[in-house]
């Protein structure tokens, strides 16, 4: 029998969504199925930098466009973050120790085919166009969200 893990992630702190992502790693490491749910702040994890616009979006979506993180090179820390120096300290903390940083596993994710899902109502809200997420994140409303964890073994809100 197979065992299936779901991850809501709702964070868009950097700490948060490294505990996240190296869960979701070694779960697929031990061949358990994973899928990803991001909705609201968690979506900065799954936003390509490289992809954003300001083009048909309102006042408010481009006023949160600037002043939110731009992808997952720009997540603070949830705690002791002082303007992105601790984060600064914690990388180069985990550089020291050899440990992955947060995009790398996040690499990780994509390359062993973890399902990555935003929630709809939170990309319309957050005012996010479908193609400044990652090409691997699917679109899907709460209702399709409950079926998947309601199918998993594990369940956490992250």
């Amino acid at each position: 029998m197979s065992k299936k893990i779901n991850l809501l992630m709702f964070s868009g702190e950097y700490d948060k969504a490294m505990a996240g992502l190296i869960l979701a790693n070694a779960a697929r490491d031990i061949d358990v199925e994973v899928t990803m749910f991001f909705s609201f702040w968690g979506l900065f994890l799954v936003r390509d930098p490289e992809k954003m616009t300001l083009e048909d979006k309102s006042i408010y979506e481009k006023l949160m466009d600037v002043i939110t993180p731009k992808g997952p090179g720009q997540l603070p820390l949830s705690h002791l973050n002082f303007s992105g120096l601790g984060r600064m300290m914690l990388e180069e903390m985990m550089e020291e120790q050899g440990a992955p940083k947060l995009i790398h596993f996040l690499k990780g994710a994509r390359k062993k085919n973890i399902k990555f899902y935003a929630c709809k109502l939170s990309v319309e809200i957050m005012g996010f166009k479908p193609e400044e997420l990652l090409p691997e994140v699917e679109i899907i409303d709460a209702a399709a969200y409950l079926k998947d964890a309601l199918e998993s073994d594990v369940q956490l809100f992250i």
